[in-house]
């Protein structure tokens, strides 16, 4: 079942909760680094989103039964065209690609863009289903999202609990991926690593996690959720000028009656304070020993992230593929969609002519 909700009755909908921190921890082998390969400096246009005319919003979003969810998502561009999924992060929604999305579809791609789930018009189809957000079940969700949009293969990007999503599928399911675009690169984790004690300077960038361990983390995040992610926006893009409208257009999606249950469940997990389901414990074994990522890959960074991440030189050894690694200069923070989507999407041509 499809249908298209129009612009107008979006927040509605949305009535019905890496970002500074939302990368998982990445495992202790990847900590001791390689070489990088291909590292390229791309500087970011004196242009800020600030001086942008901002777009008022996508034109429609449509909903599609997908596995365990019906999914709310943005498509664009030629029915027929070469297939581009593009992932958000944590706290961010579907309007990190509202620059990207039209860009893409002029050169001819189709472009799906979903809320994850706990997002915006994303819901559960069964009341009885857990409310699970380890890093395995979101990327069963797009896998299933393109199998019933018909979606054999696609190019997969994103940033932040995107990125991660991103990686997993292109490592557990390459034919699945024509290629891969990673703000952060290799995201993908386990509770293992994640219980693993950090340095206290690297721990105080996770200062959140270890709030959101907590009943009074839960319930705060769920009584301040727009002045918790208004923060973490700040913190993750010291240098980003976005205005209250631009946040506000995105701070709807965090209205999901399951979002703040997904987005604590998945913190909690990470540490190993809350369990995963039976069901995904194969998959998750699988993304414990950091497989490596065969599909062409480009790998990005902002100049000035404030969110926990890894320098390039860590994880290039994770990517056997064409490989190249870009740095986006000009005070680029976490939300580099958003804040450089001219290098995003031209770091998804190139991918594609890899």
């Amino acid at each position: 079942m499809e249908r298209t909700i129009n612009g107008p009755s979006r927040r509605q909908f949305a009535l019905a909760g890496i970002s500074a921190g939302a990368a998982l921890l990445a495992p202790r082998a990847l900590l001791a680094g390689e070489p990088g390969r291909a590292t390229e400096t791309w500087e970011h246009g004196p242009e800020s989103s600030a001086e942008r005319a901002i777009p008022t919003s996508f034109a429609s979003l449509k909903q599609v039964n997908a596995g365990l969810l019906s999914v709310g998502y943005v498509e664009d561009g030629p029915a027929g065209g070469p297939v581009v999924i593009l992932l958000h992060g944590w706290p961010y929604d579907i309007h990190s690609f509202v620059d990207v999305v039209p860009a893409l579809a002029s050169k001819g791609y189709r472009v799906v863009v979903p809320h994850l789930r706990g997002f915006g018009t994303t819901t559960f189809l069964s009341e009885s289903t857990i409310r699970n957000g380890q890093q395995s079940v979101v990327a069963i969700d797009i896998i299933a999202l393109m199998d019933a949009l018909n979606i054999g293969k696609a190019i997969v990007a994103g940033f932040d609990w995107g990125a991660r999503t991103a990686d997993i599928m292109a490592a557990l399911w390459p034919e699945r991926c024509r290629g891969l675009v990673s703000v952060s690169g290799y995201l993908i984790g386990s509770q293992a690593a994640g219980k693993a004690p950090l340095p206290p300077k690297a721990e105080l960038q996770w200062w959140y996690q270890f709030y959101f361990a907590t009943d009074r983390g839960q319930d705060g995040y769920a009584k301040y959720r727009r002045d918790f992610a208004k923060l973490i926006w700040q913190l993750a893009s010291p240098k980003w000028a976005f205005d209250d409208a631009t946040f506000e257009r995105s701070a709807a999606a965090f209205d999901s009656p399951d979002h703040v249950q997904i987005v604590i469940h998945n913190y909690r997990w990470r540490l190993g304070l809350a369990e995963g389901e039976p069901k995904y414990d194969e998959i998750e074994k699988r993304l414990a020993v950091a497989p490596v990522i065969t599909v062409p890959s480009i790998t990005m960074e902002g100049d000035a992230n404030g969110a926990p991440h890894l320098e390039a030189s860590a994880y290039a050894g994770k990517f056997s593929g064409k490989y190249s690694h870009r740095v986006v200069t000009g005070g680029v923070g976490h939300n580099l969609p958003q804040e450089a989507p001219n290098e995003f999407v031209q770091a998804i041509l190139d991918v594609d002519a890899f």
